[in-house]
């Protein structure tokens, strides 16, 4: 097997040598019993004259590629979120070109499930900014998605984080939108530590209060909620949530940390999935629902369970800085011919980080093939100093 000089703790050069072990393979035809999205990244054009720092230049091909390797393992393509690098270096209009591209390449196709992020990432953050400016803002991108024919997932925005003086701010605001939407949309409860500017959101910090103002929301307007994605890395708040719901509205987990009992759940109810580390294990999760769904509990926790400890090393603290692990590892097994991201973002971790990332990968047999992997692998480290 391959061989790569990765870096440990202590400043030391260890010599490593890739197990390559895959004990399961991703279904030819795949049946779930959960709906699954996958929160898909976005791949930089890094022939593009754009600064990073600047603008976003995107290869539309490698992006569009990677969602169609989604869809076809039965993960729907949750579009132009976080993952997405959404107000981390993709700006509005180049989501919405996004979310225009991956809506259309997806007609046809089967299973072809696609839903767009919603926010409010076009208002400049400016004094006097009012719960009246983020509507408009939200109605803005909401007539934008229905308009190409996409499904709305409404996201956390910063603009009424900064805006609302109170929960009834946010009940407002929500009630404003969910009032209009056409069909039934994915609402969005983003932690602070995914995005420090979303700290007591729904208006509290407290999050039991502000699970409660919540709930309020989506008991008042249930006809026009679908589900909702709440992401704290907190599995008893998320099943406390779960339990309260109205009948017909899912729970969409976001906990990249407990996913895979939350998605098996218990005899009170399960969660569905829309999950950024599911980009990057694309083809573990779905072989694993594929058990779930067979009604092989025991296959399904046996696949997941070596990707849990890679998941808490992407997402780890600061976890905003997750989305250049997924890129790493997408470029790692082929998907991408660079690890430049937009916003640069491949600077958010250090060479120890992708190191550890590599291991991990490698342990839950992730590496598509291990001598690509490990070739690029080397040439990383190198430009890092660590020679090979």
């Amino acid at each position: 097997m391959p061989r790569v000089n990765l870096p440990i703790a202590d400043g030391s050069v260890e010599a490593y040598e890739t197990k390559g072990v895959r004990s399961w393979t991703p279904p030819a035809k795949p049946a779930f019993n959960r709906v699954a999205f996958s929160a898909a990244h976005v791949v930089a054009d890094a022939r593009s004259p754009v600064d990073p720092w600047v603008g976003a230049a995107i290869d539309w091909d490698a992006t569009l590629r990677y969602r169609e390797h989604l869809l076809s393992l039965g993960l729907g393509v949750a579009e132009a979120m976080d993952t997405a690098q959404r107000g981390m270096g993709l700006d509005w209009p180049t989501a919405l070109e996004l979310i225009k591209r991956t809506v259309e390449m997806a007609k046809g196709r089967p299973g072809g499930l696609v839903a767009s992020g919603v926010g409010t990432d076009q208002l400049a953050p400016r004094p006097g900014l009012t719960t009246a400016d983020v509507i408009a803002a939200y109605e803005e991108q909401a007539a934008a998605v229905e308009g190409v024919g996409g499904r709305i997932i409404l996201m956390a925005s910063r603009a009424l984080a900064a805006a609302a003086r109170s929960p009834e701010d946010y009940e407002h605001a929500y009630g404003a939108i969910l009032s209009q939407v056409r069909e039934p949309v994915i609402l969005h409860w983003l932690g602070p530590m995914f995005d420090p500017a979303l700290a007591g959101y729904w208006g509290s910090e407290d999050l039991d209060e502000a699970m409660d103002v919540c709930l309020r929301i989506i008991h008042a307007h249930a006809p026009k909620v679908d589900g909702i994605k709440i992401s704290l890395l907190d599995k008893d708040k998320e099943i406390a949530m779960r339990r309260r719901l109205p009948e017909g509205v899912k729970m969409y987990t976001g906990d990249d940390f407990h996913y895979p009992e939350l998605i098996e759940g218990d005899d009170r109810g399960f969660s569905h999935a829309l999950l950024g580390i599911f980009d990057a294990i694309a083809p573990a999760a779905s072989a694993a629902l594929q058990a779930l769904g067979a009604g092989n509990a025991a296959e399904y926790r046996r696949i997941l369970a070596p990707t849990v400890p890679l998941s808490r090393h992407v997402f780890a603290a600061p976890t905003r800085f997750y989305k250049s692990g997924v890129v790493f590892l997408t470029w790692l097994n082929g998907w991408q011919s660079h690890f430049v991201m937009v916003g640069g973002q491949q600077s958010a971790r250090s060479a120890l980080h992708y190191a550890e990332l590599f291991r991990l990968a490698d342990a839950a047999g992730l590496l598509d093939d291990p001598d690509r992997a490990a070739s690029r692998m080397r040439a990383f480290l190198t430009v890092q100093g660590i020679d090979q």
